[in-house]
């Protein structure tokens, strides 16, 4: 079955890369590939307000199953990759991570694996509320773009028990290398698993 994926990414940093990734999915026709915007489109809508970029991503994740993060060095770090993440979670998704280094870019140089993205988003339990929380600077902190506590029932994995201990997603997820792993053959796969950890 054909999954809609929502593809999560560095836009100035890895849109090289990421286009083979979305070629080889349309070449193989097992997958649906949302999430792959115009870069003036994205470039534009970041010109707008912070909700305004807000909605545009979460229009981009309608419809979609899973999201898969196509990481790069600086990937993990940038600020609307952890919101398209969180509120994958939100809405549900199954989620997992592709490095992407080892594709070469316009220019024919391979990349620099970086962190994985779903390392650095994670859920805690404060005070019984359960909230999202994020990497900076080396410190765990409660996520700033989005402050209410998330309901239990709404996550597919299991809830962190004990009080203000994070758990990272990437515990709850897979985290594969599309060049090291054959993902030209493999990556439907991977996002079916995705969806399967998901109940998707």
């Amino acid at each position: 079955m054909a999954r809609k994926t929502f593809f999560s990414f560095h836009y100035q940093e890895d849109v090289w890369r990421v286009w083979n990734v979305r070629n080889c999915l349309v070449v193989s026709k097992d997958q649906e590939a949302d999430g792959f915007f115009d870069g003036s489109v994205f470039e534009a809508s970041k010109k707008e307000s912070d909700d305004a970029l807000k909605s545009f991503l979460r229009d981009g994740l309608k419809n979609t199953s899973v999201t898969c993060v196509l990481a790069g060095q600086h990937t993990a770090a940038r600020r609307w990759v952890r919101y398209e993440i969180v509120r994958s979670v939100l809405k549900g998704n199954g989620l997992l991570t592709v490095d992407i280094h080892g594709i070469r870019n316009d220019k024919q140089v391979l990349g620099v694996k970086g962190t994985d993205p779903l390392a650095e988003v994670g859920v805690y339990l404060s005070k019984g509320k359960l909230y999202f929380a994020e990497l900076k600077a080396g410190k765990w902190v409660q996520y700033s773009d989005y402050v209410s506590s998330i309901p239990a029932s709404e996550l597919w994995f299991d809830a962190p028990t004990s009080e203000n201990t994070v758990v990272k997603l990437s515990q709850h997820c897979m985290r594969y290398d599309f060049a090291a792993q054959n993902g030209r053959e493999n990556i439907a796969g991977w996002i079916e698993t995705a969806a399967g950890l998901a109940g998707r």
